[in-house]
Protein backbone atom coordinates (compact mmCIF):
# COMPACT_ATOMS: atom_id res chain seq x y z
CA UNK A 1 0.00 0.00 0.00
CA UNK A 2 1.44 3.45 -0.81
CA UNK A 3 1.31 5.53 1.72
CA UNK A 4 0.18 9.05 1.31
CA UNK A 5 -0.24 10.64 4.31
CA UNK A 6 2.54 12.51 6.02
CA UNK A 7 3.38 12.53 9.80
CA UNK A 8 4.19 15.80 11.36
CA UNK A 9 3.73 14.17 14.77
CA UNK A 10 3.36 10.88 16.26
CA UNK A 11 -0.14 9.58 15.60
CA UNK A 12 -1.38 6.15 16.89
CA UNK A 13 -5.25 5.84 15.35
CA UNK A 14 -5.86 2.90 17.78
CA UNK A 15 -5.85 5.73 20.44
CA UNK A 16 -8.55 7.38 18.29
CA UNK A 17 -12.11 6.98 19.30
CA UNK A 18 -13.76 9.50 17.64
CA UNK A 19 -12.88 11.15 13.82
CA UNK A 20 -14.60 14.02 12.69
CA UNK A 21 -14.78 15.75 9.34
CA UNK A 22 -15.30 19.21 7.76
CA UNK A 23 -17.36 18.71 4.58
CA UNK A 24 -16.33 21.40 1.88
CA UNK A 25 -12.92 20.37 0.49
CA UNK A 26 -12.40 17.48 2.97
CA UNK A 27 -15.26 14.92 3.05
CA UNK A 28 -16.75 16.31 -0.10
CA UNK A 29 -13.95 16.52 -3.24
CA UNK A 30 -14.91 20.05 -5.66
CA UNK A 31 -13.90 20.48 -8.83
CA UNK A 32 -11.81 23.31 -7.74
CA UNK A 33 -11.30 25.52 -10.65
CA UNK A 34 -15.35 24.96 -12.07
CA UNK A 35 -16.47 25.82 -8.49
CA UNK A 36 -13.99 29.47 -7.99
CA UNK A 37 -15.02 30.39 -11.67
CA UNK A 38 -19.01 29.94 -10.63
CA UNK A 39 -17.61 32.25 -7.29
CA UNK A 40 -15.76 34.64 -9.69
CA UNK A 41 -19.11 34.78 -11.74
CA UNK A 42 -20.77 35.58 -8.80
CA UNK A 43 -18.62 38.31 -7.22
CA UNK A 44 -18.55 39.99 -10.84
CA UNK A 45 -22.21 40.29 -11.00
CA UNK A 46 -22.46 41.70 -7.49
CA UNK A 47 -19.61 44.45 -7.61
CA UNK A 48 -21.35 45.46 -11.12
CA UNK A 49 -24.61 45.73 -9.39
CA UNK A 50 -22.96 47.72 -6.69
CA UNK A 51 -21.73 50.25 -8.90
CA UNK A 52 -18.34 48.92 -10.37
CA UNK A 53 -17.65 49.74 -14.13
CA UNK A 54 -19.82 47.92 -16.30
CA UNK A 55 -15.97 46.81 -17.72
CA UNK A 56 -15.77 44.02 -15.47
CA UNK A 57 -18.20 42.20 -17.27
CA UNK A 58 -14.46 41.60 -19.86
CA UNK A 59 -12.80 40.04 -17.02
CA UNK A 60 -11.80 36.53 -17.57
CA UNK A 61 -11.08 33.85 -14.53
CA UNK A 62 -7.93 32.76 -14.49
CA UNK A 63 -7.35 30.13 -11.55
CA UNK A 64 -3.36 30.50 -11.58
CA UNK A 65 -3.07 34.64 -10.54
CA UNK A 66 -3.27 33.15 -7.10
CA UNK A 67 -2.57 29.91 -4.94
CA UNK A 68 -3.34 28.59 -1.67
CA UNK A 69 -1.06 30.64 1.31
CA UNK A 70 -0.53 34.05 -0.25
CA UNK A 71 -1.46 37.08 2.04
CA UNK A 72 -3.35 40.15 0.59
CA UNK A 73 -1.78 43.69 1.92
CA UNK A 74 -5.05 45.24 1.72
CA UNK A 75 -3.60 49.03 1.58
CA UNK A 76 -1.07 48.21 -1.18
CA UNK A 77 -3.33 45.98 -3.39
CA UNK A 78 -0.84 43.67 -3.37
CA UNK A 79 -0.49 39.52 -3.32
CA UNK A 80 2.62 38.58 -1.33
CA UNK A 81 4.41 34.67 -0.80
CA UNK A 82 6.02 34.63 2.58
CA UNK A 83 8.39 32.04 3.62
CA UNK A 84 8.11 29.97 7.07
CA UNK A 85 9.14 33.46 9.00
CA UNK A 86 6.82 35.56 7.43
CA UNK A 87 9.58 37.32 5.32
CA UNK A 88 8.30 38.26 1.56
CA UNK A 89 10.22 35.93 -1.17
CA UNK A 90 7.85 36.92 -3.85
CA UNK A 91 5.41 39.75 -4.69
CA UNK A 92 2.47 40.89 -7.04
CA UNK A 93 0.45 44.55 -7.68
CA UNK A 94 -2.34 43.48 -9.48
CA UNK A 95 -1.28 41.66 -12.31
CA UNK A 96 2.38 42.61 -12.54
CA UNK A 97 5.32 41.15 -10.65
CA UNK A 98 7.15 43.36 -8.13
CA UNK A 99 10.86 43.57 -9.54
CA UNK A 100 13.11 42.74 -5.88
CA UNK A 101 14.78 45.99 -5.64
CA UNK A 102 10.98 47.78 -5.39
CA UNK A 103 9.83 45.29 -3.22
CA UNK A 104 12.49 45.86 -0.87
CA UNK A 105 11.83 49.80 -1.02
CA UNK A 106 8.07 49.36 -0.36
CA UNK A 107 8.51 46.75 2.95
CA UNK A 108 12.21 47.02 3.84
CA UNK A 109 12.99 43.99 5.72
CA UNK A 110 9.19 43.71 6.82
CA UNK A 111 7.92 40.42 8.47
CA UNK A 112 4.19 40.68 7.92
CA UNK A 113 2.43 39.55 10.75
CA UNK A 114 -0.88 38.41 9.58
CA UNK A 115 -2.80 39.39 12.89
CA UNK A 116 -2.68 43.17 11.17
CA UNK A 117 -6.03 44.01 9.62
CA UNK A 118 -4.22 45.57 6.81
CA UNK A 119 -3.23 41.88 6.10
CA UNK A 120 -5.51 39.06 4.84
CA UNK A 121 -4.11 35.46 4.14
CA UNK A 122 -6.21 33.43 1.17
CA UNK A 123 -6.04 30.23 3.29
CA UNK A 124 -8.47 27.76 1.25
CA UNK A 125 -9.39 27.20 -2.03
CA UNK A 126 -12.17 29.46 -1.27
CA UNK A 127 -10.52 31.88 -1.50
CA UNK A 128 -8.53 32.22 -5.06
CA UNK A 129 -11.86 33.99 -6.57
CA UNK A 130 -11.35 36.89 -3.81
CA UNK A 131 -7.43 36.71 -5.07
CA UNK A 132 -7.84 36.55 -8.59
CA UNK A 133 -10.43 39.51 -8.71
CA UNK A 134 -8.73 41.83 -6.06
CA UNK A 135 -5.92 41.34 -8.57
CA UNK A 136 -7.35 42.14 -11.87
CA UNK A 137 -9.18 44.86 -10.10
CA UNK A 138 -5.75 46.49 -8.81
CA UNK A 139 -4.79 46.41 -12.46
CA UNK A 140 -7.60 48.02 -13.54
CA UNK A 141 -7.55 50.46 -11.34
CA UNK A 142 -4.03 51.42 -11.91
CA UNK A 143 -4.24 51.23 -15.71
CA UNK A 144 -7.59 53.09 -15.96
CA UNK A 145 -7.13 56.08 -12.87
CA UNK A 146 -10.50 57.85 -14.65
CA UNK A 147 -12.78 55.15 -13.52
CA UNK A 148 -12.73 56.24 -9.94
CA UNK A 149 -12.11 53.10 -8.84
CA UNK A 150 -11.92 52.88 -4.51
CA UNK A 151 -8.56 52.22 -2.27
CA UNK A 152 -7.29 48.96 -2.77
CA UNK A 153 -8.53 48.54 0.99
CA UNK A 154 -12.10 49.26 -0.20
CA UNK A 155 -11.78 46.74 -3.19
CA UNK A 156 -10.44 44.09 -0.86
CA UNK A 157 -13.23 44.83 1.21
CA UNK A 158 -15.99 45.08 -1.41
CA UNK A 159 -14.79 41.47 -3.45
CA UNK A 160 -14.89 39.61 0.10
CA UNK A 161 -18.11 41.22 0.99
CA UNK A 162 -19.36 40.56 -2.35
CA UNK A 163 -18.00 36.87 -2.02
CA UNK A 164 -19.77 36.53 1.27
CA UNK A 165 -23.15 37.52 -0.15
CA UNK A 166 -22.48 34.94 -2.77
CA UNK A 167 -22.40 32.29 -0.31
CA UNK A 168 -25.33 33.71 1.84
CA UNK A 169 -27.75 34.49 -0.49
CA UNK A 170 -27.50 30.96 -2.06
CA UNK A 171 -25.57 32.07 -5.54
CA UNK A 172 -23.18 29.83 -5.33
CA UNK A 173 -24.65 26.81 -3.25
CA UNK A 174 -28.16 26.89 -5.23
CA UNK A 175 -26.04 26.47 -8.71
CA UNK A 176 -24.01 23.61 -7.07
CA UNK A 177 -26.68 21.80 -5.72
CA UNK A 178 -28.87 22.21 -9.27
CA UNK A 179 -25.60 20.54 -11.45
CA UNK A 180 -23.61 18.66 -9.06
CA UNK A 181 -21.73 16.30 -11.38
CA UNK A 182 -20.11 19.35 -12.61
CA UNK A 183 -18.46 20.59 -8.93
CA UNK A 184 -18.90 17.85 -7.08
CA UNK A 185 -16.46 14.53 -7.25
CA UNK A 186 -18.07 11.11 -6.23
CA UNK A 187 -15.34 9.39 -4.84
CA UNK A 188 -17.14 5.50 -3.57
CA UNK A 189 -13.70 4.54 -2.03
CA UNK A 190 -14.61 7.31 0.60
CA UNK A 191 -18.07 5.79 1.53
CA UNK A 192 -16.58 2.37 1.87
CA UNK A 193 -13.41 3.81 3.96
CA UNK A 194 -15.90 5.02 6.45
CA UNK A 195 -17.84 1.86 6.72
CA UNK A 196 -14.42 -0.03 7.63
CA UNK A 197 -13.44 2.92 9.82
CA UNK A 198 -16.86 2.27 11.79
CA UNK A 199 -16.35 -1.49 11.81
CA UNK A 200 -13.51 -1.11 14.15
CA UNK A 201 -15.10 0.84 16.42
CA UNK A 202 -14.12 3.62 15.55
CA UNK A 203 -17.27 6.79 15.47
CA UNK A 204 -17.34 9.44 12.80
CA UNK A 205 -18.90 12.60 12.81
CA UNK A 206 -18.93 15.74 10.23
CA UNK A 207 -18.65 19.35 11.57
CA UNK A 208 -19.33 22.13 8.53
CA UNK A 209 -19.73 25.53 8.08
CA UNK A 210 -22.63 24.75 5.42
CA UNK A 211 -26.40 24.89 6.01
CA UNK A 212 -28.53 21.45 6.16
CA UNK A 213 -30.31 21.50 2.82
CA UNK A 214 -26.64 21.73 0.90
CA UNK A 215 -24.81 19.50 3.71
CA UNK A 216 -27.67 16.98 2.63
CA UNK A 217 -27.46 17.46 -0.99
CA UNK A 218 -23.57 16.53 -1.11
CA UNK A 219 -23.77 13.50 1.04
CA UNK A 220 -26.80 12.03 -1.17
CA UNK A 221 -24.62 12.95 -4.19
CA UNK A 222 -21.11 12.27 -2.78
CA UNK A 223 -21.67 9.52 -0.22
CA UNK A 224 -25.15 7.48 -0.12
CA UNK A 225 -25.18 5.84 -3.20
CA UNK A 226 -21.80 3.99 -2.45
CA UNK A 227 -23.48 2.49 1.25
CA UNK A 228 -22.27 -1.34 1.45
CA UNK A 229 -23.21 -1.74 5.00
CA UNK A 230 -25.83 1.20 5.28
CA UNK A 231 -28.87 2.73 3.84
CA UNK A 232 -28.27 6.08 4.51
CA UNK A 233 -25.68 8.87 5.60
CA UNK A 234 -27.88 9.19 8.80
CA UNK A 235 -26.69 5.94 10.21
CA UNK A 236 -22.98 6.28 9.11
CA UNK A 237 -22.12 9.15 10.46
CA UNK A 238 -22.68 9.67 14.72
CA UNK A 239 -23.65 13.36 14.57
CA UNK A 240 -23.60 15.80 12.10
CA UNK A 241 -23.37 19.70 12.91
CA UNK A 242 -23.73 22.28 10.09
CA UNK A 243 -23.75 25.88 10.44
CA UNK A 244 -20.89 25.50 12.69
CA UNK A 245 -19.73 29.15 12.52
CA UNK A 246 -16.22 27.67 12.33
CA UNK A 247 -13.53 28.97 13.74
CA UNK A 248 -15.96 30.32 16.67
CA UNK A 249 -17.03 26.43 17.24
CA UNK A 250 -13.66 25.34 18.71
CA UNK A 251 -13.20 28.45 21.04
CA UNK A 252 -17.33 29.40 21.67
CA UNK A 253 -20.03 28.04 23.37
CA UNK A 254 -22.69 28.45 20.52
CA UNK A 255 -26.62 27.20 21.25
CA UNK A 256 -27.34 23.35 19.93
CA UNK A 257 -30.39 22.83 17.55
CA UNK A 258 -31.77 19.90 16.82
CA UNK A 259 -32.41 19.01 12.93
CA UNK A 260 -35.19 16.70 11.51
CA UNK A 261 -33.39 15.07 8.81
CA UNK A 262 -36.66 14.46 6.67
CA UNK A 263 -38.36 17.75 7.23
CA UNK A 264 -35.21 20.31 8.12
CA UNK A 265 -37.05 21.52 10.55
CA UNK A 266 -35.30 22.91 13.54
CA UNK A 267 -35.68 22.61 17.57
CA UNK A 268 -33.87 23.61 20.76
CA UNK A 269 -31.33 20.79 22.05
CA UNK A 270 -30.40 21.28 25.49
CA UNK A 271 -30.03 17.37 26.78
CA UNK A 272 -26.24 15.69 26.42
CA UNK A 273 -25.41 15.25 22.79
CA UNK A 274 -26.70 11.87 21.06
CA UNK A 275 -26.53 10.97 17.65
CA UNK A 276 -28.25 13.10 15.24
CA UNK A 277 -27.87 16.26 13.14
CA UNK A 278 -27.72 19.35 14.67
CA UNK A 279 -26.81 22.99 14.06
CA UNK A 280 -24.62 25.22 15.86
CA UNK A 281 -22.99 23.44 19.29
CA UNK A 282 -19.06 23.77 20.37
CA UNK A 283 -16.49 21.83 20.45
CA UNK A 284 -16.84 21.24 24.11
CA UNK A 285 -20.74 20.31 24.00
CA UNK A 286 -18.57 16.90 22.22
CA UNK A 287 -15.53 16.65 24.71
CA UNK A 288 -17.93 16.98 27.86
CA UNK A 289 -21.02 15.31 26.64
CA UNK A 290 -18.84 12.52 25.17
CA UNK A 291 -16.42 12.16 28.66
CA UNK A 292 -13.58 12.04 25.73
CA UNK A 293 -10.03 13.26 26.47
CA UNK A 294 -8.64 15.65 23.73
CA UNK A 295 -6.26 13.40 22.12
CA UNK A 296 -8.56 10.79 21.39
CA UNK A 297 -10.34 12.84 18.85
CA UNK A 298 -9.46 13.52 15.26
CA UNK A 299 -10.62 16.62 13.24
CA UNK A 300 -9.75 16.40 9.30
CA UNK A 301 -10.28 19.72 7.67
CA UNK A 302 -8.28 21.75 4.93
CA UNK A 303 -9.01 25.36 6.76
CA UNK A 304 -5.62 25.71 8.17
CA UNK A 305 -7.36 28.56 10.23
CA UNK A 306 -10.35 27.96 10.27
CA UNK A 307 -10.27 24.11 11.17
CA UNK A 308 -6.55 23.51 12.42
CA UNK A 309 -4.90 26.02 13.92
CA UNK A 310 -8.09 27.79 15.93
CA UNK A 311 -8.66 23.71 16.78
CA UNK A 312 -5.62 22.84 17.54
CA UNK A 313 -4.67 25.98 20.20
CA UNK A 314 -8.33 25.76 21.68
CA UNK A 315 -9.51 21.88 21.92
CA UNK A 316 -6.04 20.15 21.66
CA UNK A 317 -7.54 17.43 19.61
CA UNK A 318 -5.56 15.99 17.36
CA UNK A 319 -5.44 17.18 13.71
CA UNK A 320 -5.34 16.24 10.26
CA UNK A 321 -5.35 18.68 7.18
CA UNK A 322 -6.55 17.88 3.24
CA UNK A 323 -4.89 19.88 0.52
CA UNK A 324 -5.96 19.28 -2.04
CA UNK A 325 -3.25 20.75 -3.92
CA UNK A 326 -0.57 17.91 -2.77
CA UNK A 327 -1.11 15.46 -5.22
CA UNK A 328 -0.03 17.81 -7.68
CA UNK A 329 2.95 19.58 -6.08
CA UNK A 330 4.29 15.79 -5.47
CA UNK A 331 4.11 14.66 -8.91
CA UNK A 332 5.92 17.96 -10.50
CA UNK A 333 8.40 17.37 -7.75
CA UNK A 334 8.92 14.12 -9.00
CA UNK A 335 8.92 15.85 -13.13
CA UNK A 336 11.61 18.76 -12.06
CA UNK A 337 13.96 16.41 -10.29
CA UNK A 338 16.48 17.19 -13.01
CA UNK A 339 16.39 20.47 -12.54
CA UNK A 340 16.25 20.36 -8.57
CA UNK A 341 19.57 17.84 -8.84
CA UNK A 342 21.59 20.47 -11.53
CA UNK A 343 20.93 23.16 -8.85
CA UNK A 344 22.11 21.43 -5.90
CA UNK A 345 24.84 20.49 -8.38
CA UNK A 346 25.44 24.34 -9.11
CA UNK A 347 25.03 25.04 -4.86
CA UNK A 348 27.91 22.18 -4.48
CA UNK A 349 30.19 24.04 -7.56
CA UNK A 350 29.42 27.68 -6.03
CA UNK A 351 30.37 27.31 -2.26
CA UNK A 352 33.57 26.16 -2.60
CA UNK A 353 34.38 29.37 -4.62
CA UNK A 354 32.33 31.92 -2.21
CA UNK A 355 34.76 30.36 0.27
CA UNK A 356 38.27 31.35 -1.54
CA UNK A 357 36.51 34.64 -2.11
CA UNK A 358 35.87 35.38 1.41
CA UNK A 359 39.45 34.25 2.95
CA UNK A 360 40.99 36.23 -0.09
CA UNK A 361 38.72 39.74 0.73
CA UNK A 362 39.61 39.29 4.58
CA UNK A 363 43.22 39.02 3.79
CA UNK A 364 42.69 42.23 1.39
CA UNK A 365 40.86 44.07 4.34
CA UNK A 366 43.17 43.09 6.79
CA UNK A 367 46.31 44.27 4.80
CA UNK A 368 48.75 41.15 5.77
CA UNK A 369 50.14 40.85 2.12
CA UNK A 370 49.45 41.53 -1.26
CA UNK A 371 46.41 39.82 -2.94
CA UNK A 372 45.72 38.86 -6.37
CA UNK A 373 43.16 40.94 -7.39
CA UNK A 374 43.23 38.78 -11.28
CA UNK A 375 41.91 36.02 -8.84
CA UNK A 376 39.38 37.85 -6.83
CA UNK A 377 37.94 39.26 -10.39
CA UNK A 378 38.23 35.46 -11.58
CA UNK A 379 36.07 34.16 -8.37
CA UNK A 380 33.52 36.95 -8.82
CA UNK A 381 33.09 36.01 -12.47
CA UNK A 382 32.33 32.48 -11.96
CA UNK A 383 30.48 33.08 -9.21
CA UNK A 384 28.03 35.46 -11.33
CA UNK A 385 27.87 32.73 -14.13
CA UNK A 386 26.75 30.04 -11.75
CA UNK A 387 24.26 32.32 -10.26
CA UNK A 388 22.59 33.13 -13.58
CA UNK A 389 22.34 29.41 -14.27
CA UNK A 390 20.70 28.59 -11.26
CA UNK A 391 18.14 31.72 -11.91
CA UNK A 392 17.52 30.01 -15.17
CA UNK A 393 17.19 26.89 -13.73
CA UNK A 394 14.85 27.84 -11.04
CA UNK A 395 12.81 29.54 -12.98
CA UNK A 396 12.04 27.02 -15.65
CA UNK A 397 11.18 24.59 -12.14
CA UNK A 398 8.71 27.26 -11.41
CA UNK A 399 6.74 26.97 -14.33
CA UNK A 400 6.12 23.49 -14.22
CA UNK A 401 4.48 24.40 -10.65
CA UNK A 402 2.56 27.99 -11.04
CA UNK A 403 4.38 30.45 -13.21
CA UNK A 404 3.81 33.09 -10.88
CA UNK A 405 4.21 31.75 -7.29
CA UNK A 406 6.53 28.34 -8.08
CA UNK A 407 5.59 25.75 -5.00
CA UNK A 408 2.32 25.55 -2.75
CA UNK A 409 4.44 24.68 0.26
CA UNK A 410 8.12 26.46 -1.10
CA UNK A 411 9.13 30.19 -1.12
CA UNK A 412 12.31 29.98 -3.22
CA UNK A 413 14.92 27.05 -1.14
CA UNK A 414 12.93 28.21 1.97
CA UNK A 415 9.25 26.15 3.63
CA UNK A 416 6.58 28.76 2.44
CA UNK A 417 4.57 30.25 5.36
CA UNK A 418 1.82 27.86 4.31
CA UNK A 419 3.82 24.89 4.60
CA UNK A 420 5.50 25.96 8.31
CA UNK A 421 1.37 26.30 9.72
CA UNK A 422 0.79 22.87 8.19
CA UNK A 423 4.20 21.35 9.56
CA UNK A 424 3.45 23.24 13.35
CA UNK A 425 -0.25 22.57 13.71
CA UNK A 426 -1.30 19.71 11.43
CA UNK A 427 -0.29 16.10 13.17
CA UNK A 428 -0.64 14.56 9.71
CA UNK A 429 -1.57 15.65 5.79
CA UNK A 430 -2.34 14.31 2.84
CA UNK A 431 -4.10 15.39 -0.80
CA UNK A 432 -7.36 13.63 -0.28
CA UNK A 433 -9.35 11.79 2.49
CA UNK A 434 -9.52 8.24 0.79
CA UNK A 435 -5.37 8.60 1.46
CA UNK A 436 -6.42 8.27 4.91
CA UNK A 437 -8.91 5.70 4.74
CA UNK A 438 -7.03 3.54 2.66
CA UNK A 439 -5.23 2.92 5.87
CA UNK A 440 -5.81 0.37 8.72
CA UNK A 441 -8.08 2.01 11.55
CA UNK A 442 -5.14 0.72 14.23
CA UNK A 443 -2.33 2.65 11.88
CA UNK A 444 0.42 4.23 13.63
CA UNK A 445 1.75 6.83 11.83
CA UNK A 446 5.11 7.84 12.96
CA UNK A 447 6.78 11.14 12.17
CA UNK A 448 10.58 10.81 11.16
CA UNK A 449 13.76 12.20 13.55
CA UNK A 450 14.37 15.78 11.60
CA UNK A 451 17.98 16.77 11.74
CA UNK A 452 18.45 20.51 13.36
CA UNK A 453 20.91 22.62 11.58
CA UNK A 454 23.74 21.94 13.38
CA UNK A 455 23.04 17.79 12.85
CA UNK A 456 23.07 17.89 8.98
CA UNK A 457 26.57 16.86 8.61
CA UNK A 458 26.73 13.59 10.95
Amino acid sequence: MKDNVFVNRTLNLKRIKYIGFDMDHTLIRYHSEAFELLSYNSIKEKLIAKGYPQKLSEFKFDFNIAIRGLAIDRKRGNLLKLNRHSAIRASYHGLAPIEFKEQNKIYKSTYIDLNDSNFEAIDTTFSISHAVMLSQLVDLKENHPTLGLPDFSIISDDVLAALDEAHRDGSIKNTVRSNLSQYIIQEPEVALGLEKFKKHGKKIFIVTNSDFFYTKALLDYAIKPYLKEHTDWTELFEFVITMAHKPRFFYDKLHLLSIDPQTGNMSNFDAPLKPGVYQGGSAHIITNDLNLQPDEILYVGDHIYGDILRLKKDCSWRTAMVIDELSHEIATNKLTKIQTDEIESLMNLKEPLEIELTELMTTRIEGHHAINEAAIDKLQKQITDIDHKISHLIKLQQLAYNNRWGQLMRAGNEESYFAFQVERYACIYMSKISDLLQHSPRKYFRAHRRPLAHEMDY
